[in-house]
């Protein structure tokens, strides 16, 4: 008798075990909050990956207008710098020979030494003819040689200077200097004729130029290939920002690396030079040797005609002969 309702209370408690168990599993998470937790959890969890993915996408927005705004810079200045084609007036020449005189005083003492110069080969030679062709040749072609010689001369000074000058623009930017700043320290204590041209940077920049433009122009007055890399740094890190004493390092390591192979291309050419400048020099050595030796001998080719003739002929071949070998010599790096 005690075995029968023990065994059904023993099957009641049991199921009622299992139906706890089983409510327990299914009940138990909605009942203390774990199942809401795990969906905010995963709510959370697809908000931040909403926020990678659009933070990403700004990201890549950002980089492509950089690269856009880059680009279009760029592209101004290779617009203005083909633009700017015109022959340079002879204010700005000598400008960039770093000549303080105007173009006044500059025609004033080209005819005073050509004039000089002719009457001087007038009373050497008695003939008008050289005296007209020494005039020429003194009173336009040499200065403006002379203008060529001191704007290349101005030039690899500056590129000498330059370097130095960027690194001072480094040092500045990382202690925490800006831009303008270390503008004038160059401008106050570094060398002639990159002194002079921060100088006009910072004077412009003064008047309310910005310091793009300032630098822009300091390509017009040296017109190297450096100057221009420095302008463009400057422009890009103005329009669309960046780390400009990175850059500025980046630029002063590239303009130490192209006067090195300036001076290695130099060093590699002098043999070649040397054997030209030999060449070149040998006929007039063997005519005046010949001149001072056999004076009656050499005296046909002043004399007469024929000899004239060929003394010019020989005189146009030797030109185009030193033409050829400064070409072949002379390398455009």
């Amino acid at each position: 008798m005690l075995e029968g309702p023990l065994s059904t209370f023993a099957l009641a408690a049991m199921v009622m075990i299992a139906v706890g168990g089983v409510a327990w599993v299914f009940l138990y998470p909605v009942l203390s909050g774990e199942r809401r937790g795990e969906k905010r959890i995963q709510a959370v969890r697809s908000s931040e990956s909403r926020v990678n993915v659009r933070k990403k996408r700004d990201e890549a927005v950002v980089r492509s207008n950089r690269t856009r705004k880059v680009a279009e810079t760029l592209k101004e200045i290779e617009d203005k710098s083909k633009g700017d084609k015109t022959r340079p007036t002879l204010r700005l020449r000598l400008t960039r020979a770093g000549l303080k005189i105007s173009p006044q005083q500059y025609y004033i003492f080209s005819a005073i030494f050509g004039v000089i110069v002719a009457l001087l080969s007038f009373l050497i030679a008695q003939n008008a003819l050289i005296a007209i062709a020494v005039l020429v040749a003194a009173g336009l072609g040499f200065p403006r040689w002379l203008l060529g010689f001191l704007t290349k001369r101005r030039q690899k000074k500056f590129l000498h200077i330059l370097p130095n000058a960027i690194d001072v623009i480094v040092r500045g930017v990382k202690a925490g200097l800006p831009l303008n700043d270390c503008l004038r320290i160059i401008a106050r204590e570094s060398e002639e004729p990159v002194r002079g041209e921060i100088r006009d940077v910072v004077e412009s920049q003064a008047v309310g130029m910005s310091p793009a433009d300032a630098i822009a122009r300091v390509y017009d007055r040296v017109p190297v290939a450096e100057v221009n890399f420095f302008a463009i740094t400057i422009a890009i890190q103005q329009q669309s920002g960046g780390n400009l004493s990175e850059a500025l390092s980046n630029l002063s390591k590239v303009l130490r690396d192209r006067k090195k192979m300036k001076q290695k291309v130099i060093s590699l050419s002098q043999e070649a030079k040397a054997s030209a400048m030999i060449i070149g020099s040998l006929p007039f050595a063997v005519m005046l040797l010949l001149t001072i030796f056999t004076e009656d001998y050499m005296s046909l080719l002043w004399t007469d005609s024929l000899g004239q003739i060929l003394m010019v002929a020989s005189g146009v071949w030797m030109l185009l002969g030193v033409l050829v070998m400064r070409k072949m010599i002379n390398f455009d790096f």
